[in-house]
C-alpha cells in the first residue's frame, strides 16, 4: 500500500478520535499533542498522557479516551489536585462579631480547573460599631461646624439605635498648605478668616472614644480654617484616617464607618504636580501623623488617587458614606460608583441633617452585603454565588443581620495569562493567599491556592539513540524525538532527502496540499495558514462544518477535520442537540412521563390510542381539554361501576386511570381535582378525587372513588301526578307557541329552548356567510367578524374557533408545496382578556400604569410559555379595549407576541386553553373563555357569549403579507363549544381580501413646515402622484400638539376631490395672533401641530409623508436673499448662463424674489424665483438662442421679495460674456459637420473631454465646464470625491452636456474631479484630477459654553470652537444680559468683540451681585456671523467660598459696567491683580507689581499678556533688582537676583548636605518683529536647557558626553513603555547609548545598546504592572562613556474593573469577530484637539474593514461623536478636533471584519491647561544655569503614568524642551511632549538667572 494510503487511513483514524473528544469546553489537551508529556499534563484539568510505545493514537487526551484507545493503564500519566479544609470553626452566634467558617483552606488547582468552596457568614445585629466623622472646616462650613456642634445629645442617641457597642471619632481637613492651595502670606497663614485657625491638611482631633459627653465637649472648641481654591483635600484626610489604625482608634471586629462631610469637590493624584507647588512623588499610602494628630507629609507628597482609595479603604474594612451638598453631589456619585459598598447624601447647606444621612446610611449597608475575593494572584478568577447558584454582583448579597448567610465561591485556574501558558508565569501570579470575605468584616476565609505544574519523570530518564528510532533520535516517554535532519514517526525520514509533490497528493485530489499549503520533506504537508485548514494534506477547512441559524457546530463545538466535535454535553452533526435530560422530566422527575424517548433536548410521545393528549413531558394532560374531571369520568364510570360509554372491558382496559375504592374523599386543596357526576345509567351521584401517583414508576392517573353512591329511591308512582301535570302545563304552552309563533321558525325554536330536554333550543355561529374586503382600505390586521346566538339568552356558551390563511390554494400550488420548516423560529400573536377594567392610562405605553401591568404580564407568561422548549420571553405587549364583547366589554384586553418553534404550536394552543379556563396564568388573573393563538398561517381561540348576550366580536388575524395573491381567501370555523348547551349553526365564513394595485399615491411634499403668524394662513400643499388617472379623494385633518386649536391656530378636516389629471391641492389652515399675555414673552415656547391624510379613496394609497408638522414662527426674522457673487462670467460658447442666488436665515418657510435683466441689448427678461423650505441656493438660467450669444456685459436685479423675506445687499450682479476661440478639433466638426475618424482610439472608444475646469459657485456647489472630445459621445461620466477619500468611493454624475453643477457638497471643503466621455463602445479614459474648493458658509453655533466662578459679580466664561466652521473663523461675540424668572431682560446688553479666534475665554467683573444672566456666544468667519449658543447662570447660586482670581495668560477681561455696545479695549488677566474690588474700571499699568512676598512679572504687547507669579513665601524678604515694561517692537534685557532667606539673621539660604550654592540667573527679551519672528502662530513655551547639574569642579574629559537631556517615559500599555531621551552635549560625535533597567526593589539589572547615534528612544516590552523600575541611560563617545541620567517610572495598572485610570476590553464576543484593538495612546496637539493611536487587535479574525471611533464626555453633557477609519491604512490613528479644555472625555474603539463589530476598548483623557515651570529643589551642587522661557502655556495629556525622576532639579511638566548652549549663537532641539509626575528630594539654597522671550 502506497505511503499516501497509510497517511490518509491515518488521518481517517485520527478524525475518529477528534470526532469522539469531548470535554467541557473544546478539547484543550489536543493543544499539547505536538508537545511533550510535561506540556500534556499542564495543557489543562482531565489531560493524560500515554507512554506505550505502541500507542497508536495521539499520546495526550483526556483520560478516559486515553483509556478508551487502548492505552495500558501502568503507562498512563495524569495529575490530580486537591482541595483540603484545615480549619472549620463553626460560627457562634452569641458572639455580637462577624464570623467566617471555614477560616483555613488547600486548594491545588490543574490550569483550566474549577473548584466551589461553601461559605458561611455571620454578621450581628447591633455589632460594635467604630465611627468616624471626617468633615471639610473650610471657610463655608462655618454653619455646618456650628450645627454639628449642637447636635451632641442626637449623635449619641443615633449612634446608640445602629450598635451598643460603639465609639465615635473626629477628624477635620482643608487642603495642603502650599501654593496655590493656600494663601501663603503670613497674615493669612495665621488667620485666614477672622475667628479661625491656621490652615492645615489633615488633623485627627478626636480619636475614637466611646464618651459622647467627651465627644461633645471637645469639639465645642474646634474653630473653622480656609483656603484658597475650591477643590479640597479630602483625599489625603481619607487615606490618613484609613491608614492610621492606631492613631484613630479602628478595633478588630467591628464595623467601620467612615462619613465625610463637606460641599467641595475633591483633589486628586496628581494635584500636587503644579507650577506653584512643586512637583510632589506618589503618595506612599504610610501613616504620617505626629504626636498632636496633624498630617506632616502634606508639603512632600501628592494626593492619593481614586484606585488607592478604594484599595485601601477595602484593606481595612472601612466604609464610607458621602454627606455632600448638591453644588459637589455629582461629583461624588461617580465616586461612589468605584466603591464595592459605600451610601451618599445630599446634605443640606447647614448640614442639619447630617444624622438623617448616617442612619439611612447604615441601614442601606446593613441590607445589602458585597463580598470580595483579596490578594487573588493574577491567574485566577473568582466568583460569588448564592444558595441557588446564581451569580451575584456587589452588593447584591441580602444576608440579614442575625442570621447566618450563606454562599459559594467559585475559583477559576486560568490556562492561559494573556497569551503565556499559566504555567509559564512567575510563581507570585499563580499561587498565594486569597482572602475570601465580606467587605465591612474583618474576618476571612484564607484559601491557599495554587496551581499545579506536573512535569513527567520518564522526561529525565530517555533512551538515547533508542533502536525504535532507528539510531536517530532519542525515545523520551514513548515518544521518537528525531535529531536534526531526521523526521517520521520513528526518525525513519531524512529532510534532505528528495521528495516530489506527488506524495503530497491525496486521493480523489489533482492539487498538491489541496492547493493550500507547501509540500515538504517526506511527503508532509505543512498549510498556509493552520489556523483554517489542517489535515494531513490541508484538505480540511475549519469554517467548513455544519451550522445552525448561521453559527458554526451551534458555538457548542468546534470544527475539526471537516465535521463538527462538539462540547461535553452535546451532539448532532452541527452540535445542535443536548445531551441533557433536563428538559424532558415530568413532575414526577421521570423521562417524558415513562412513555416516550427524550430526543436532542424533547420528548418523542407515542400514539396512546386512547384520544387522552399527552403534554410535551409524555403526561396524561387533561388539563388542556376539558379539565381532570371531564376527561376521566367515563373511566372512573366504567371501572368502579361498570357503567357509561366505556363499560364494554375492551374500552376500558384503555383507560390510563387506577380507581380505589375508599370510605372518605381527601380534601380538595391535597389532590388535583374533586370530581362529582349523574350517573346517566342509573340517576346515581357518585364523587371521586383524582391525583398522581406517588410511585414514579406508576405513569397512570390515581382517582379514590367515595363507594357510597346517592341514588333516587327504586319507587316512582309519586312522580305521576307531576308527570300528569307537566305534560298539561306543557300542551298549554304548545297551544301559546302555536298561537303566536305559528310562521316562526325562530320562535319555535325558542320555545323549544325552555325544554330541558332539547340542547338544541340553543344555537351560534356566525352573522355572515362571506366578506369582500380590499387590501387598500384595510386600517387593521384583524377583522371583528360577529357571531350571533339564538334560543334562550340565560347561562353562558364558549365557542372555540379557528382560521387558516390561503385555502383558495390548491394542494398543488407552489406555494403550497413548499412547506415551512418546522425548526423555524416564529412569531406567535397571543390575546388574552384580563380580569382587569380598562383605564385610558393602559393605552399608553409610556405610561406608569402600563408598564407595571406589561411587567407583570411578561413575568407570569414567560413563567407558563417556559414549558415550551426553546420559548423565548414575551415581547410587544400593548393593552386595549374589545368592542362588542357582552358583558366583558370594559375588561383589558392584552396582546402581546411569543417567539418559539413553528412546531410549538399546537402545544401553546392548549397550554393557553388549560390556563386560559383555570383563569390564571401564573398568578396573572384572566377572564376565562378568551383567547387567541395566530402564526403566519393560522390561528385559533375561543369566544364566550355571557348570560343574555346575543352577540359577541371575534377578532380574526387577516395575515396580510406583502407577497399576498392578488386575490386570497381566509376561512374561519367555529369548532365546537366546550361549555354550554349551544350548537353550531352556521360553522364557516369565508373572508376574501383583494389586493389592488393604486391608482394614485396621496403625500404632503415635505414633513415639515414654518410659517410666521404675521402670514395669517398656512397654505398646506398636498401631492398625488398618478398611476391610473381618474377621480379619486383623500381625507386630511389637523391635531394639536403644542400649538392649541383656537388659540394658535384654527383646525381643519375635510375631503379633497381630485379631477383627473389633477395633481395638487392647498389647504389653508388660518393662523391666529399672539394674546397679549403671550406677546411679552421674549424665549416663547415653539408651537406646533400636525396634519394627516387617511381614507384614501377609488384605489390610492398614502405615499411618503402621510404627516406633516407645521411649525408657528412667533418672531421669525425674514429671509434675505441676494446673488452669490457680485460678477459672473460666461463664454458666447456656453450653452447656459446659471446665476447662483443665495437665501439666508428663516431656511425652513418658502420665499420668492422677482429678477430682471438691465442694460442687455440682447436679452430682456424676468421672472420669480421660488424657495422651498429648506432651500438655500437656486439658480436663475439664461439659455441663449443657438447661435446667436453675442459679447456683451449686462446686469440682473432681484426685486419686489415676499413679505417674509428682504433682498440683501448684493441685490445687481454684473453678467460678463465674452468670446472665447474654439479648439480646433471642434471647429474642424462644425464646419465639416461630420465626426473626424481619428477622434477616436482604434477600437473605437473616445478621448479623453479636454480642458476640464472646476469653479466654486457656492457653500455646497461646484460648476465644471470641459471641451468635448472628437467623436460622438453620447454622455458624460463626472467622478467628484473629498479631497483624501479614495477614489473608489467617489460619486457618479451623468450628464449629456459637456458641463455640470455638483450640488449638496461639504462647505469650505476639497474636492478632487475627474470627467470621462461614453458612447455605445463603452466608457472612454479619464481626465487629469482637478480639484476645487467650495466656498465658505456661516459657521455653526459656538460648542458648550463653560464658566469658572469667581465670585458672585466675576466669572470666566469659556466656549469651545463650533463644530462646524465651514471656513477660517475670525472673531467671536459675547452678548451677555440680566434677566428675571420670567427670562425677560431687566437690563441693557452689552456686547464684546474678541478679533482673535485662538482665545476662546472671557473674564467679565462687576456683575450685579445676585442677578441672573443670560449669555450669547456666537462666531464669525468671512462670510458672516453664525448661530448663537446660550446659556443662563445665577453666580450667586454658585458655592460661596475664598478664592484668588486665577491667573490665565492672554484671558480678556471686561468690565459689566462698561459702556452698551462693543468696549473700546479689552484688558488683559494682568490687569485685573492691581484692580480695587470696587473699581469699575481696571487699572492698565506695566509697572512690576509686587506684594506680601509674591513677585508678579507683567507683559503688555500687542494680542495678548503674561503673568507669571513665582512665590517667595519661605522668606520675609523678596527683592527686584530692576523693573521692566515692554512696547511695541521694543527689545531689552534686565537683570533679576531675588534672594531666598530661611529666618532671622540669616542672609542667604543655604543647603548644608554639601554646601552648594546654585545661582540662576535670569533674562528678559522681548520677542519683535525685527528678530524674525514672522508667525503669528507660534506657540510659547517653557523652555529649559539641561537638567542634571553636575559640580562646577567636577570637569568631564574632553570629548566624552555629557548626561542626556532628559529622560521622558510613555507608557504604551501595562507591560510595555517607550524610554526617550535628548542628545546631549559632546565635542567628538556620539557613537551610541546604554539603557539599564532594574526593580526598584532590586532584581537583574538589564541591558539595552543602542548602536544608532541617530536614535534617541527604546521600547520595552517585559515590565511588570503595579512595580517600579530604576532607568539609566547614557552617552558614549571615542573617548568613553558619559555620566548617567537617572529615572524611575511606575505603570500604574486598574485596581478595579470601573476605574478610569485602566481601560478595559468590552464584553466578549462569539463567532468570528475581531478582538479588542490594542492600548489607546493620546498626544495633545492644542488645547482643543489630540490624536488617538491604537494598535491593531491581536486576533483579527479576517480582515479588518474598519475601526469605530466613539467620543463622549465622561460626565455626560454634549453629544456622543462616532468616526470611522479605514481598515486598509497601515497607521491605525486619528485626529478628534473640537475637544474642550479641562473636561474628561471617554474613548471607545472597535474592529470591524465582514462577521461584525468586535469588543471595545476604552479609554479616558482630560487635556488640561497648565502653565510654565517650576522652581524645585536639588542636592548639594553649585551652578550656573540659564533657561529660556516663552511665555505662553503647552498643554499636558493626563494618563495614568506615574514618574519620579531622580536629581532633576529644574523642568516643567508636559512641556516642550529646549536645551542650548551659547556659542554666539542659540541651536536648539526638541523632545516629544509626554505626560509626567515626578520627585525631587533634597534641598537647597537656589538663585536664579533666567532667559525670558516674549
Amino acid at each position: 500500500m502506497g505511503s499516501w494510503s497509510l497517511r490518509f487511513l491515518a488521518g481517517l483514524g485520527l478524525l475518529a478520535v477528534l470526532l469522539t473528544c469531548c470535554s467541557s469546553q473544546v478539547n484543550s489537551c489536543l493543544t499539547a499533542r505536538s508537545g511533550t508529556c510535561s506540556d500534556c499534563l499542564q495543557a489543562g484539568v482531565g489531560c493524560a498522557y500515554c507512554s506505550e510505545e505502541d500507542f497508536g493514537f495521539p499520546r495526550c487526551d483526556l483520560h478516559e479516551k486515553i483509556l478508551a484507545h487502548g492505552c495500558n493503564a501502568a503507562y498512563v500519566i495524569k495529575a490530580t489536585s486537591k482541595q483540603t479544609i484545615e480549619r472549620n470553626e463553626a460560627i457562634n452566634m452569641n458572639l455580637q462579631r462577624s464570623q467566617v467558617s471555614p477560616q483555613e483552606v488547600r486548594m491545588t488547582f490543574l490550569p483550566g480547573e474549577t473548584r466551589e468552596l461553601d461559605v458561611n457568614v455571620f454578621a450581628p445585629t447591633k455589632g460594635p460599631l467604630d465611627l468616624y466623622i471626617l468633615m471639610d472646616f473650610s471657610n463655608s462650613m462655618k454653619d455646618d461646624l456650628d450645627n454639628l456642634k449642637k447636635m451632641g445629645n442626637k449623635l449619641a442617641t443615633v449612634v446608640q439605635e445602629i450598635s451598643s457597642d460603639y465609639t465615635i471619632g473626629f477628624g477635620k481637613f482643608v487642603d495642603k498648605v502650599i501654593e496655590p492651595q493656600t494663601d501663603m502670606r503670613p497674615d493669612k497663614l495665621k488667620q485666614p478668616w477672622p475667628d479661625s485657625d491656621s490652615p492645615f491638611s489633615f488633623k485627627n482631633v478626636i480619636p475614637l472614644i466611646k464618651d459622647v459627653n467627651s465627644f461633645t465637649a471637645k469639639l465645642q472648641k474646634e474653630r473653622i480654617s480656609g483656603n484658597l481654591d475650591a477643590p479640597e483635600g479630602g483625599f489625603d484626610a481619607i487615606l490618613q484616617a484609613a491608614v492610621c489604625k492606631k492613631e484613630i482608634g479602628w478595633r478588630e471586629g467591628s464595623t467601620h464607618l467612615l462619613v465625610f462631610s463637606t460641599e467641595s469637590a475633591f483633589h486628586y493624584e496628581a494635584d500636587g504636580a503644579n507650577v506653584l507647588a512643586g512637583i510632589l512623588p506618589r503618595n506612599d499610602e504610610a501613616c504620617h501623623l505626629d504626636e498632636n494628630g496633624v498630617y506632616i507629609q502634606a508639603t512632600k507628597q501628592d494626593y492619593p488617587s481614586i484606585p488607592t482609595l478604594v484599595r485601601v479603604l477595602g484593606n481595612h474594612n472601612i466604609i464610607p458614606i458621602f454627606a455632600v451638598t448638591n453644588h459637589s453631589y455629582m461629583y461624588y456619585l461617580k465616586l461612589k460608583e468605584y466603591f464595592p459598598i459605600a451610601e451618599i447624601g445630599v446634605l443640606q447647606e447647614d448640614s442639619s441633617n447630617i444624622l438623617e444621612i448616617m442612619r439611612d446610611a447604615f441601614v442601606s449597608i446593613q441590607s445589602k452585603m458585597s463580598i470580595r475575593a483579596d490578594n487573588r494572584p493574577k491567574a485566577f478568577g473568582a466568583q460569588f454565588l448564592d444558595s441557588s447558584n446564581k451569580e451575584v454582583r456587589y452588593g447584591a448579597f441580602n444576608f440579614k443581620p442575625g442570621e447566618i448567610g450563606k454562599f459559594k465561591v467559585k475559583l477559576t485556574a486560568q490556562q492561559k495569562h494573556g497569551e503565556q501558558p499559566v504555567c509559564k508565569v512567575d510563581p507570585g501570579d499563580k499561587e498565594g493567599t486569597i482572602k475570601v470575605k465580606p467587605t465591612t468584616f474583618d474576618s476571612a476565609v484564607n484559601v491557599k491556592a495554587s496551581i499545579l505544574c506536573e512535569t513527567c519523570d520518564c522526561e529525565k530518564t530517555p533512551t538515547l539513540k533508542a533502536k525504535r528510532c532507528n539510531g536517530k533520535g532519542n525515545l523520551v516517554c514513548g515518544k521518537c524525538l528525531c535529531d536534526d535532519g531526521w523526521a517520521g514517526a520513528f526518525c525513519n525520514c531524512s529532510k534532505t532527502s528528495g521528495s516530489t509533490k506527488d506524495q503530497c497528493i491525496g486521493p480523489g485530489m489533482t492539487e498538491s496540499c489541496s492547493g493550500r499549503g507547501d509540500c515538504q520533506a517526506c511527503g508532509t504537508c505543512v498549510c498556509y495558514n493552520p489556523d483554517q485548514y489542517e489535515g494531513p494534506y490541508c484538505q480540511y477547512d475549519k469554517t467548513q462544518c455544519q451550522r445552525v441559524a448561521g453559527i458554526l457546530c451551534n458555538d457548542r463545538g468546534s470544527c475539526v477535520m471537516g465535521r463538527c466535535a462538539c462540547s461535553e454535553g452535546w451532539e448532532g452533526t452541527a452540535c445542535e442537540c443536548s445531551k441533557s435530560n433536563e428538559t424532558c422530566l415530568d413532575n414526577k422527575g421521570k423521562i417524558c412521563g415513562g412513555r416516550g424517548k427524550c430526543v436532542c433536548g424533547s420528548c418523542q410521545c407515542p400514539d396512546t390510542g386512547s384520544g387522552i393528549a399527552l403534554s410535551p413531558t409524555c403526561e396524561p394532560n387533561f388539563e388542556f381539554l376539558r379539565g381532570v374531571c371531564e376527561e376521566t369520568r367515563k373511566c372512573v364510570q366504567c371501572k368502579a361501576w361498570k357503567t357509561g360509554e366505556k363499560k364494554d372491558e375492551a374500552k376500558c382496559k384503555d383507560c390510563l386511570v387506577e380507581v380505589i375504592m375508599v370510605d372518605e374523599l381527601k380534601e380538595r386543596g391535597e389532590v388535583l381535582d374533586s370530581c362529582r357526576f349523574v350517573d346517566e345509567d342509573n340517576d346515581c351521584t357518585y364523587e371521586y378525587t383524582v391525583e398522581t401517583s406517588k410511585d414514579p414508576t406508576n405513569t397512570k392517573l390515581l382517582a379514590e372513588v367515595l363507594k357510597k353512591r346517592d341514588c333516587p329511591a327504586a319507587s316512582l308512582l309519586w312522580l305521576l301526578p307531576l308527570i300528569l301535570f307537566l305534560l298539561l302545563l306543557l300542551a298549554l304552552l304548545l297551544l301559546c307557541c302555536w298561537k303566536y309563533c305559528a310562521c316562526c321558525t325562530s320562535c319555535w325554536q325558542n320555545c323549544l329552548a325552555l325544554l330541558p330536554c332539547c340542547r338544541g333550543g340553543r344555537m351560534v355561529g356566525f352573522k355572515e356567510d362571506e366578506y369582500l374586503l380590499r387590501q387598500s382600505q384595510l386600517t387593521s390586521n384583524h377583522l371583528n367578524t360577529p357571531m350571533v346566538r339564538t334560543g334562550p339568552p340565560k347561562g353562558t356558551d364558549v365557542v372555540r374557533w379557528k382560521v387558516k390563511d390561503n385555502v383558495h390554494r390548491v394542494p398543488s400550488h407552489p406555494r403550497e408545496l413548499m412547506q415551512p420548516n418546522p425548526d423555524e423560529m416564529i412569531q406567535f400573536p397571543i390575546s388574552l382578556r384580563l380580569n382587569r377594567l380598562f383605564s385610558e392610562n393602559l393605552s399608553r405605553p409610556e405610561s406608569k400604569d402600563a408598564e407595571q401591568l406589561r411587567q407583570e404580564v411578561a413575568d407570569n407568561l414567560n413563567e407558563v410559555y417556559k414549558q415550551i422548549p426553546e420559548a423565548q420571553k414575551v415581547q410587544q405587549t400593548l393593552f386595549r379595549l374589545q368592542k362588542n364583547a357582552g358583558k366583558r366589554g370594559n375588561y383589558t384586553i392584552m396582546d402581546t407576541v411569543l417567539s418559539a418553534p413553528r412546531r410549538a404550536y399546537p402545544d401553546i394552543v392548549k397550554l393557553t386553553e388549560k390556563n386560559v379556563q383555570s383563569g390564571n396564568f401564573g398568578d396573572l388573573k384572566v377572564v376565562p373563555g378568551y383567547y387567541t393563538v395566530a402564526t403566519d398561517r393560522e390561528a385559533a381561540g375561543a369566544v364566550e357569549f355571557q348570560e343574555d348576550v346575543e352577540m359577541v366580536d371575534v377578532h380574526v388575524p387577516l395575515f396580510v403579507k406583502d407577497d399576498d395573491d392578488d386575490k386570497k381567501q381566509l376561512k374561519v370555523e367555529a369548532r365546537d363549544v366546550p361549555l354550554g348547551i349551544a350548537t353550531i349553526a352556521k360553522r364557516f365564513v369565508n373572508i376574501t381580501i383583494i389586493k389592488e394595485h393604486a391608482t394614485s399615491i396621496f403625500s404632503f411634499l415635505q414633513p415639515k413646515y414654518t410659517y410666521s403668524r404675521k402670514d395669517g394662513v398656512a397654505h398646506i400643499p398636498i401631492s398625488r402622484e398618478i398611476i391610473e388617472d381618474g377621480r379619486t379623494q383623500v381625507t386630511y385633518t389637523t391635531q394639536d400638539l403644542s400649538a392649541k386649536n383656537k388659540k394658535d391656530y384654527m383646525s381643519v378636516q375635510g375631503d379633497l376631490s381630485y379631477a383627473p389629471g389633477e395633481t395638487e391641492k392647498i389647504v389653508p389652515v388660518r393662523l391666529l395672533e399672539l394674546s397679549e399675555k403671550d406677546g411679552f414673552l421674549e424665549d416663547k415656547p415653539i408651537k406646533q401641530f400636525v396634519m394627516d391624510l387617511s381614507n384614501p379613496r377609488q384605489g390610492a394609497k398614502l405615499g411618503r409623508y402621510p404627516r406633516t408638522t407645521v411649525t408657528i414662527a412667533d418672531t421669525q426674522e425674514p429671509s434675505v436673499m441676494m446673488f452669490k457673487k457680485g460678477n459672473q462670467n460666461f463664454s458666447t460658447l456656453d450653452q447656459t448662463y446659471p446665476i447662483p442666488v443665495v437665501r439666508s436665515r428663516n431656511e425652513d418657510s418658502p420665499a420668492t424674489v422677482k429678477w430682471r435683466t438691465k442694460k442687455s441689448q440682447c436679452f430682456d427678461l424676468s421672472g420669480s424665483l421660488k424657495f422651498a423650505p429648506g432651500e438655500t441656493e437656486k439658480n436663475i438660467v439664461i439659455e441663449p438662442f443657438p447661435g446667436s450669444a453675442q459679447p456683451e456685459t449686462f446686469q440682473l436685479e432681484l426685486y419686489d421679495p415676499s413679505t417674509n423675506a428682504v433682498v440683501g445687499e448684493r441685490k445687481n450682479t454684473v453678467v460678463n460674456i465674452t468670446e472665447e476661440p474654439r479648439s480646433p478639433e471642434i471647429a474642424q466638426m462644425q464646419s465639416k459637420g461630420y465626426v473626424s475618424p481619428r477622434g477616436t482610439t482604434p477600437g473605437g472608444r473616445l478621448l479623453p473631454p479636454g480642458n476640464l475646469k472646476a469653479k466654486a459657485t457656492g457653500p455646497r456647489n461646484i460648476r465644471l465646464n470641459w471641451d468635448p472630445p472628437p467623436g460622438n459621445p453620447v454622455g458624460y461620466k463626472v467622478k467628484y470625491w473629498i479631497y483624501g477619500d479614495p477614489e473608489k468611493d467617489a460619486k457618479v454624475l451623468d450628464v449629456r452636456t459637456p458641463q455640470a453643477e455638483l450640488t449638496n457638497l461639504l462647505p469650505f471643503c476639497d474636492y478632487e474631479t475627474r470627467v470621462c466621455a461614453y458612447n455605445s463602445m463603452g466608457d472612454g479614459p479619464d481626465t487629469n484630477i482637478v480639484s476645487c474648493q467650495t466656498l465658505e458658509d456661516a459657521p455653526g453655533e459656538p460648542g458648550r459654553l463653560a464658566f469658572n466662578v469667581i465670585s458672585p459679580t466675576v466669572t470666566q466664561l469659556s466656549w469651545a470652537e463650533p463644530a462646524e466652521t465651514n471656513g477660517d473663523i475670525t472673531a467671536y461675540e459675547v452678548i451677555y444680559t440680566p434677566i428675571d424668572d420670567e427670562m425677560k431682560p431687566v437690563g441693557g446688553a452689552k456686547k464684546v468683540k474678541i478679533d482673535n479666534p485662538k482665545k476662546r475665554m472671557l473674564l467679565i467683573e462687576n456683575l450685579q451681585s445676585a442677578q441672573t444672566y443670560q449669555y450669547k456666544v456666537r462666531a464669525q468667519n468671512s462670510v458672516g456671523w453664525g448661530p448663537f449658543r446660550d446659556a443662563t447662570i445665577n453666580l450667586a447660586s454658585q458655592p460661596s467660598r475664598p478664592m484668588s482670581i486665577p491667573i490665565i495668560p492672554d484671558v480678556p477681561i471686561v468690565d459689566a459696567e462698561a459702556g452698551d455696545e462693543y468696549d473700546s479695549y479689552l484688558m488683559y488677566s494682568n490687569d485685573v491683580l492691581k484692580s480695587p474690588t470696587s473699581s469699575k474700571t481696571p487699572s492698565v499699568s506695566g509697572d512690576d507689581y509686587m506684594s506680601n512676598g509674591r513677585w508678579e512679572q507683567n507683559f503688555l504687547f500687542p494680542g495678548g499678556s503674561t503673568t507669571r507669579n513665582l512665590s517667595a513665601s519661605s522668606s520675609p524678604m523678596s527683592t527686584l533688582s530692576s523693573n521692566y515694561k515692554g512696547g511695541a517692537g521694543g527689545s531689552f534685557t534686565t537683570e533679576m537676583h531675588t534672594t531666598y532667606m530661611t529666618g532671622p539673621g540669616s542672609p542667604r539660604r543655604r543647603d548644608m548636605i554639601g554646601g552648594g550654592i546654585h545661582t540662576t540667573e535670569v533674562l528678559m527679551r522681548k520677542r519683535s518683529e525685527n528678530r524674525g519672528y514672522t508667525d503669528e502662530n507660534i506657540r510659547d513655551s517653557i523652555v529649559i536647557g539641561d537638567d542634571k547639574f553636575p559640580d562646577l569642579n567636577a570637569r568631564l574629559s574632553p570629548g566624552v558626553p555629557d548626561t542626556p537631556s532628559r529622560l521622558v517615559f510613555s507608557a504604551l500599555g501595562p507591560t510595555a513603555l517607550k524610554v526617550s531621551w535628548q542628545e546631549p552635549h559632546c565635542e567628538k560625535d556620539v557613537l551610541g547609548y546604554c539603557v539599564l533597567y532594574q526593580l526598584l526593589n532590586g532584581g537583574e539589572t538589564k541591558r539595552l545598546n543602542v548602536t544608532n547615534p541617530a536614535e534617541n528612544s527604546v521600547v520595552i516590552h517585559d515590565l511588570l504592572p503595579n512595580h517600579s523600575y530604576l532607568f539609566k541611560v547614557k552617552a558614549q563617545s571615542q573617548e568613553g562613556w558619559g555620566p548617567e541620567r537617572e529615572g524611575v517610572i511606575t505603570i500604574e495598572s486598574a485596581v478595579d474593573p470601573k476605574s478610569p485610570l485602566s481601560p478595559m476590553p468590552g464584553s466578549p464576543f462569539t463567532l468570528s469577530t475581531p478582538s479588542a484593538p490594542g492600548p489607546l495612546v493620546f498626544t495633545a496637539l492644542s488645547p482643543d484637539s489630540l490624536q488617538l493611536t491604537w494598535e491593531k487587535p491581536r486576533k483579527p479574525n479576517g480582515d479588518i474593514l474598519s475601526y469605530r471611533v466613539t467620543c463622549e464626555q465622561l460626565h455626560g453633557g454634549g453629544d456622543m461623536r462616532s468616526f470611522n477609519v479605514s481598515g486598509n491604512n497601515a497607521e491605525t490613528s486619528l485626529t478628534v478636533p473640537n475637544l474642550t479644555e479641562n473636561v474628561p472625555y471617554k474613548f471607545k474603539v472597535q474592529a470591524q471584519t465582514t462577521q461584525g463589530f468586535g469588543p471595545e476598548r476604552e479609554g479616558i483623557i482630560t487635556i488640561e491647561s497648565q502653565d510654565g515651570g517650576a522652581l524645585s529643589q536639588y542636592n548639594s551642587q553649585s551652578v550656573t544655569r540659564r533657561d529660556v522661557f516663552q511665555m505662553s502655556p503647552e498643554m499636558t495629556t493626563r494618563t495614568n503614568v506615574s514618574h519620579t525622576m531622580i536629581n532633576d532639579p529644574y523642568f516643567s511638566d508636559g512641556m516642550m524642551m529646549t536645551q542650548f548652549t551659547e556659542t554666539g549663537s542659540m541651536v536648539s532641539r526638541q523632545v516629544t511632549r509626554e505626560v509626567v509626575q515626578r520627585n525631587v528630594t533634597g534641598a537647597s539654597t537656589v538663585t536664579k538667572r533666567m532667559f525670558y522671550e516674549s
